[in-house]
């Protein structure tokens, strides 16, 4: 944790950036347009499979609010009168081999995400073989395929790509990993087909997205308690997100009074790791409660968050599709 500290210190604050990431940054930026220059002249190759595939993601490390997005694409897909489902690389379990989730899927071996995501009621797959993992989703019928967190996954060929940002953070000192938080150069945010914005002030060209979260649900049997309960309380917050300063932030802006306990990202949690001897309650993100509830207590509760935009990036994604369907239905001339 001293080193990731010490790099967002360098990416987003006031710190220096140390001396040996700079010609790391520059050998991963030869590396990252040579891999993007073979993919684009064939000499690597990407799969075209016969669904349209969206991708969400992002060009900087850390959470921007894919997951939620991805959720809330899914839902609109399906009432456009879609199929969707999510193909994840599954980060964080153990799974490698392309696996379609089935009814009761554990986080430690598909990656916390995917159950989140498997959660809302979309079908999804995970591998490291992203088309094969794909490939399940067609097979089980589902007619637009949703790629989690996979705008630098080139070998998925995808016909919309969207990117989220961070309105708070940004893009930090701009600069390519670990000398900066970038995966990709800025001019990579050309190339995509939708930018949104998470929180902050959305610039030119992207759609803002807001997080609301209005109530807090036990973790041991499912209970629903208004989060405006706890105002004024003192409580145990704990995230293993990207940037857990988000979920802190609102829960303050809720005025409850918050112990913080941020874990690495998909961290995977243990009963010691919450076991804070004080009786206090003790909230938690959606993502960290699909690890927690097999030993959960009567005060954890969990705060999930939907994602909220604007009718008219729905409306284009959903025209961009469209034309896509009348495109493959059309009788060859």
């Amino acid at each position: 944790m001293a080193l990731i500290d010490t790099l967002e210190s360098a990416w987003y604050g006031n710190g220096r950036v140390p001396w040996w990431a700079s010609p790391l940054a520059a050998l991963y930026g030869c590396v990252t347009r040579l891999r993007r220059g073979l993919f684009r002249i064939g000499g690597l190759r990407s799969v075209r499979l016969p669904a349209p595939v969206v991708v969400i993601g992002n060009i900087s490390a850390g959470g921007t609010g894919k997951t939620p997005l991805t959720i809330a694409v899914a839902a609109a897909l399906r009432a456009r009168g879609y199929r969707p489902g999510v193909v994840s690389r599954g980060y964080g379990g153990s799974q490698r081999e392309p696996l379609l989730l089935g009814e009761a899927p554990d986080p430690a071996q598909v990656g916390d995400e995917p159950c989140l995501i498997h959660a809302s009621g979309v079908p999804v797959a995970v591998g490291r073989d992203r088309p094969a993992a794909a490939q399940l989703l067609l097979d089980a019928g589902c007619d637009v395929l949703i790629a989690d967190d996979g705008l630098q996954h080139y070998r998925l060929a995808r016909d919309v790509e969207i990117c989220v940002i961070d309105g708070t953070r940004r893009f930090g000192n701009r600069r390519l990993l670990p000398a900066g938080p970038l995966r990709e150069p800025l001019d990579r945010l050309q190339r995509v087909d939708l930018r949104v914005c998470n929180g902050g002030a959305a610039e030119a060209g992207e759609y803002p997205m807001q997080l609301r979260g209005g109530d807090a649900i036990a973790l041991d049997d499912g209970r629903t308690q208004a989060l405006a309960s706890f105002r004024g309380q003192r409580v145990h917050a704990v995230a293993a997100i990207g940037n857990p300063q988000r979920f802190f932030d609102s829960l303050r802006a809720a005025g409850i009074e918050v112990i913080e306990h941020a874990f690495a990202d998909h961290h995977g949690f243990v009963p010691a790791d919450l076991d804070f001897a004080d009786g206090l309650p003790l909230l938690m993100t959606d993502k960290d409660a699909v690890k927690c509830r097999r030993f959960a207590q009567q005060h954890w509760w969990r705060v999930p968050v939907q994602a909220y935009l604007p009718a008219a990036f729905y409306e284009v994604l959903g025209e961009r599709l469209d034309g896509l369907r009348r495109e493959t239905s059309s009788p060859a001339t």
